[in-house]
């Protein structure tokens, strides 16, 4: 499936929203909170058109408590998919185009997920500077989401530095954004994630 980044669509949110309140109901004993993150969540960025969102809860605990209860809504359990402290889940065809994730609040990999957007949304040039790469790297590599992945790495390495990462912490987001395609949730036509 080539890789698509389109201007930001005003109803990105709305999406999410909704999506939100089909889950929410049947985790918020559970959870702290479901958090819109990637591009779809920072206003004015372009983006692949795919609503990212992450179920976030305190402990591990709390995590197989959260897989369980999805998967009494329809949202099949994937593993992390070779990305520590990151549960992935997947939906039945005909929902909108979703990566749904969910994690301990202070893994890595959810750190990531919420500084990067927070960065994004507080700062236009910023968030200016990643849609022009992110629309270059879809126009060079249409159809090589592991060339595209890589081309965002140092960007958003950049960010997290500046945001007080430590070093540790951005081998681990450089390690995960190495992670073959193969082991990524894919997004089908049909809005199915497998």
């Amino acid at each position: 499936m080539p890789i698509v980044v389109v201007d930001y669509d005003s109803q990105w949110p709305l999406i999410y929203e909704q999506l939100r309140s089909q889950i929410w109901p049947t985790i918020t004993d559970a959870a702290e909170s479901i958090e819109h993150v990637g591009s779809t969540s920072v206003p004015d960025l372009p983006a692949k058109p795919i609503i990212d969102a992450t179920i976030i809860v305190a402990d591990s605990d709390r995590l197989r408590l959260i897989i369980q209860r999805l998967d009494t809504i329809g949202y099949r359990h994937r593993g992390d998919l070779g990305v520590p402290g990151r549960e992935v889940f997947s939906i039945h065809a005909g929902s909108p185009a979703l990566h749904l994730y969910a994690g301990v609040r202070s893994a890595v990999t959810i750190q990531n997920h919420l500084v990067l957007r927070d960065r994004l949304r507080a700062n236009r040039d910023l968030a200016a500077a990643y849609g022009r790469l992110k629309k270059e790297l879809a126009l060079r590599f249409p159809d090589d989401i592991d060339a595209y992945t890589a081309g965002k790495t140092d960007f958003i390495l950049s960010v997290l530095r500046d945001a007080g990462f430590a070093s540790s912490d951005l081998e681990v987001v450089a390690d995960v954004n190495t992670i073959p395609a193969l082991r990524r949730p894919r997004v089908h036509h049909d809005g199915t994630v497998r």
